[in-house]
């Protein structure tokens, strides 16, 4: 093997899922979310923006979330609606409960290798997003059955989990809530209001439960509460209707290889390992067979310290964030990056053990290093660190709620990060209606 062909190896060993998408990023970035869906249509080996796979499979379910993203900042609801259930049948969730710790190094993240599973956020917010695609168009229906696909995922992420404290729970029990508020089940609309309650960023509610809890038989201390601070604006007048803003912006960090000395891998990963393989990594370190260790980690996030803005009628109106999506990513990532640097050290002393015979063997001479550079090449160029993940989710969601007059035309203007969205919107009277925006830019 030639020195340029052993650097050509070197090249390339840390490229995967990243690059592969890394023109549907560019074009976000730059503004242009057409030419993403096209570049994710050349990926998925399809003509048009509502064409499906013949068979969902590999990444192909993961490349349809992201178009099904980019479909829904362009206002195309049903081709976002298609996309998210076909992605929702085809992704499984990763297991990341406590007695399924030792399989995490069998995980996506350590091996490119073999069918994507979500990690639990993001198949939550799957249902969450798709319900927007629903109430966007007014159908209840629809939306009600995302929200009870989203109950058995939040009872999955609670009960199995134990991890009740993630604000996307919070946006999700908003959107739910809403569906069943406006579809007249006023029980269902209170669990989840009362659920959107455990989180800061919903004190937009307060006036609706104080309309809605009176007429229920459902309640709680957080719904009380809620409803004491919200008795002040008094009940929805005959003459009015309801706006609800729903605005991401920016987007989530996605996965890059990187690659790091082994002694400062084994280090990160003390008591991770077996002895064995620690003992055995460190030898092949000291033979120079291998220095580095390649795994994925997070690149910086996209946008998420914008300002949003929400104009009805000429006036601002006062946006809550219900999400910050950047947070939940990272802190689930803070949690396995430790095992996944722990599989990539498993990975690379499986592979290099043969080829700690050859070096030994041929220790101190012109072919022994020669070799030993081979495998070194050879190990990055097979070992390519899993960087596959949902990387058009949005950085942060805001939300705001307010009463309009009925029967009159308002004007709204949605703005995050040069993105606009302007929208005429009429509310019959007690009617509502739902405008939201995806700048994911």
């Amino acid at each position: 093997m030639g020195w340029f062909a052993l650097l050509a190896l070197l090249l390339i060993g840390c490229s995967g899922h990243s690059e592969r998408t890394l023109p549907v990023r560019t074009a976000l970035d730059e503004g242009y979310p057409r030419a993403a869906i096209a570049a994710l249509n050349k990926e998925l080996d399809v003509d048009h923006d509502g064409d499906m796979p013949k068979k969902i499979e590999g990444d192909d379910a993961l490349l349809v979330l992201d178009r099904a993203s980019i479909n829904q900042s362009l206002a195309q609801w049903q081709l976002a609606e298609n996309d998210y259930q076909a992605a929702d049948k085809a992704v499984d969730m990763l297991d990341l409960s406590h007695d399924a710790a030792d399989t995490i190094g069998k995980y996506m993240f350590s091996d490119s290798a073999g069918r994507y599973q979500a990690p639990p956020y993001e198949k939550l917010l799957i249902n969450t997003l798709n319900m927007i695609d629903y109430l966007e168009t007014g159908d209840l229906n629809g939306a009600k059955i995302e929200a009870r696909r989203l109950a058995v995922m939040q009872a999955y992420y609670v009960d199995k989990l134990h991890k009740g404290d993630n604000p996307i729970l919070g946006l999700g029990g908003f959107l739910a809530g809403l569906a069943f508020e406006k579809a007249g089940d006023v029980d269902e609309a209170l669990h989840w209001y009362d659920e959107a309650l455990a989180f800061t960023g919903y004190d937009v509610l307060a006036p609706t439960i104080a309309r809605l809890l009176p007429l229920g038989s459902y309640s709680s201390p957080r719904l009380k509460a809620a409803a004491a601070r919200g008795q002040a604006q008094g009940p929805l007048g005959n003459d009015e209707g309801e706006i609800i803003f729903v605005i991401g912006y920016g987007r989530v960090p996605h996965k890059i290889p990187k690659r790091i000395p082994i002694g400062l891998a084994l280090t990160l990963t003390a008591g991770m390992i077996s002895p064995t393989n620690a003992v055995l990594a460190n030898k092949l370190a000291a033979q120079g067979l291998v220095t580095w260790v390649n795994y994925p980690t997070l690149a910086p996030g996209q946008g998420s310290y914008a300002i949003p803005q929400c104009i009805l009628d000429g006036q601002y109106v006062p946006l809550e964030e219900a999400a910050d999506v950047t947070a939940q990513v990272r802190e689930e990532w803070k949690g396995i990056e430790g095992s996944v640097i722990a599989a990539a050290i498993t990975r690379m002393v499986t592979r290099l053990a043969a080829g700690g015979v050859i070096q030994a063997a041929t220790k101190g001479s012109l072919i022994g290093e020669l070799l030993s550079l081979g495998t070194q090449a050879t190990l990055t160029a097979l070992d390519v660190p899993d960087t596959r993940s949902w990387e058009t989710l949005p950085a942060r969601i805001a939300i705001a709620r307010v009463r309009v007059r009925a029967n009159a035309q308002h004007a709204v203007r949605l703005d995050a990060r040069g993105v606009l969205r302007d929208q005429p919107i009429v509310v019959q009277p007690g009617g509502w209606a739902l405008v939201s925006l995806m700048a994911l830019r």
